[in-house]
């Protein structure tokens, strides 16, 4: 009687799809990703099934009209959807290690697992990296790279949904690198009442930055994503305190001892410690950092081809590489406000605070 074995490209596919699987729940934004209009970083990958070089998000936002009620006619008093369009294009991404020299010869599978730990922290770090960025991006343009006339160019379009410091006075004519002046290190630290402010921007704005639904549909969220002196700001604040003192789990599970999330109306606080300070541009020549508050469609995630691995052997058989290779693009998605879909793009999910970032001395 034969036994039934798998064919090693099988299995190789099917070490490629675990992979996947793992890169993908272990990375601390999934909880975030989606499929649908109502995700924060909403994902499609219909790319991975089909020849493309780019996807398209669409945008479309909340209906105003009042309808009618009653006897009242509804023909001609209909409402327009006000849609818009944006498409992220995707790209290759790769990375090789290579394996010790070993006096026994590697399988396929056995060299992908050695190499297994260090291949899925690079990519976790990679797709961690490039969310962070697309927040802080600038229409598509990573910060550091952007010029200061693309800055005040973006803050412009974006006025409604940024706020430097404690105050909206803070805002110096829509000139970038003047609002960032304004901030200082003793008022214009992240707290409570700022935070407020912020999400009462998110939802003043226009069209407001739409907030995120429990699974039971019944709560509103925020997230809020804050680096390690903003949170630290903020976890300091005697009103976060005695909220999360109060109104949360009393003992050792409270994130007054964990370092957990905060709770602060209607927001979930997370500390991100790569999000990264900008160096000298505050008052006094302080560092400042971006907050980010986050609803519905913040990111937008394609998908074109999953990670897949490849080997390779070098000097005669001595050395044993294997590299990883995906392809998708990564964009915070922005509506267009002129007459077309690129013309003035607003940020669709992301409402940006600035705020003092000291570190501890």
């Amino acid at each position: 009687m034969a036994d039934t074995t798998v064919a090693t490209g099988l299995t190789v596919q099917q070490w490629d799809d675990q992979y996947f699987t793992e890169y993908v729940r272990e990375n601390r934004f999934v909880k975030y990703m989606g499929t649908d209009e109502s995700s924060m970083i909403q994902v499609k990958d219909k790319l991975s099934t089909k020849k493309g070089k780019w996807d398209t998000f669409a945008l479309v936002h909340e209906l105003e009209g009042d309808g009618v009620t009653g006897s009242d006619t509804l023909e001609g008093n209909e409402e327009a959807l006000d849609s818009r369009s944006q498409r992220v294009e995707v790209a290759q991404i790769r990375h090789a290690v290579r394996v010790a020299a070993s006096d026994e010869q590697f399988s396929a599978i056995d060299l992908r697992e050695a190499a297994k730990s260090r291949l899925k922290s690079w990519n976790l770090k990679k797709l961690r990296g490039d969310i962070i960025q697309a927040f802080r991006s600038i229409n598509g343009v990573l910060y550091a790279s952007a010029t200061e006339t693309q800055k005040d160019a973006w803050l412009v379009d974006n006025a409604d949904r940024v706020l430097f410091g404690a105050a909206l006075s803070n805002n110096a004519a829509n000139d970038h690198s003047a609002c960032l002046a304004n901030i200082d290190a003793t008022n214009d630290r992240l707290t409570s009442a700022s935070l407020s402010l912020l999400k009462r921007i998110a939802l003043n704005a226009d069209p407001k930055i739409r907030p995120l639904m429990t699974k039971a549909g019944d709560e509103e969220w925020f997230v809020v994503f804050a680096n390690t002196y903003c949170f630290r700001d903020l976890s300091h604040d005697s009103a976060i305190q005695q909220a999360n003192r109060d109104a949360r789990e009393r003992g050792e599970k409270n994130p007054l001892f964990t370092g957990g999330d905060l709770l602060w109306d209607g927001m979930i606080i997370r500390e991100i410690p790569e999000i990264p300070v900008v160096t000298g541009m505050g008052a006094s020549s302080i560092d400042v950092a971006p907050v980010h508050l986050c609803g519905a469609q913040s990111l937008g995630l394609v998908w074109a081809k999953r990670p897949k691995t490849r080997t390779k052997e070098f000097d005669y058989g001595d050395k044993y590489g294997v590299a990883i290779a995906e392809m998708r693009g990564l964009e915070k998605l922005r509506f267009g406000t002129g007459a077309d879909d690129t013309d003035d793009p607003t940020d669709l999910g992301v409402c940006t605070g600035w705020f003092a970032s000291v570190a501890d001395v």
